[in-house]
């Protein structure tokens, strides 16, 4: 199927696919709309390699935040993106992660602090993640399954994110554990309203009948409180039943920063956790 190729849309309409990605095997559908927020935002798709060529087959699919920095250049901050595409390719290619479908989420600017808050906070204000999470699980994730071949069961469903799309990562797999059974939280802002994801976290655990498959990181160049902040994280989860080397993978990078290029050189060493090829 082209880019030109005819899909259904998110309200079920037969409208052709955005032509303006930047490779063939990645979509892209313009203004995605939700009944829980008042924002549209566009979604960006990749697809793995051979997925024209094997009509039968299905994925397993990775929904991602901040979607605009995974892919393209044009519109990643400072021009800088995680090279989303090429080490998907890359893992796949080497038999090290079995195909995946991407979901890229894009922000919405000037509520992405909103929308990645799961608590408001008195001076930062804030608090609108269980909306954001009703848009991906009521409309989106619907919608991709109309959309593409996608699995749809629990442990073929993964999200993930960085800084406080990493906190809004866990805050969503913890609230929606029943669709989602792998997170990629990448330095994830645990110090959003007074670390109050821990208190959620230790709240939510002992409803949670299968613990979510976890890749948890921290750069050791994004700051002594940071770390300290993702290694109180890593003790709050294992008190909490997630078992290391098992349904948990805790690591900190040697030098990596806050930035596009530091999450970027996570991205194939997640994909392995995550979604391995089966061996």
């Amino acid at each position: 199927m082209s880019l030109e190729a005819r899909t259904k849309d998110h309200t079920g309409t037969d409208t052709p696919a955005q032509p303006a990605a930047p490779h063939a095997r990645l979509r892209l559908h313009r203004a995605f709309h939700s009944r829980h927020l008042p924002d549209d935002r566009d979604i960006i798709v990749y697809l793995p390699p051979g997925y024209d060529e094997h009509p039968d087959r299905t994925y397993p699919v990775l929904y991602m935040h901040d979607g605009q920095n995974l892919f393209d250049p044009a519109t990643a901050f400072a021009g800088r993106t995680w090279q989303v595409h090429e080490h998907a390719d890359a893992a796949i290619e080497a038999g090290e992660v079995e195909p995946l479908i991407i979901v890229g989420i894009y922000n919405t600017g000037d509520r992405r602090l909103a929308e990645y808050t799961h608590e408001r906070d008195w001076q930062r204000g804030g608090g609108e993640a269980a909306k954001y999470g009703r848009l991906i699980v009521d409309d989106l994730i619907p919608f991709i399954a109309r959309t593409y071949r996608v699995r749809t069961g629990r442990a073929s469903i993964g999200l993930g994110g960085s800084s406080l799309g990493g906190l809004v990562t866990l805050y969503l797999g913890l609230r929606f554990p029943q669709h989602f059974g792998k997170l990629g939280v990448l330095s994830p802002s645990v110090w959003w309203n007074h670390k109050s994801i821990l208190g959620y976290l230790n709240e939510r655990a002992p409803e949670i009948w299968e613990r979510p498959r976890l890749w948890l990181d921290v750069g050791e160049g994004e700051g002594r409180r940071t770390v300290q902040d993702v290694d109180q994280l890593a003790r709050r989860l294992k008190a909490n039943g997630w078992i290391d080397g098992e349904n948990l993978h805790v690591e900190r990078f040697p030098a990596l920063t806050h930035d596009e290029p530091s999450w970027a050189a996570r991205v194939r060493p997640m994909l392995r956790f995550l979604f391995p090829a089966a061996r």
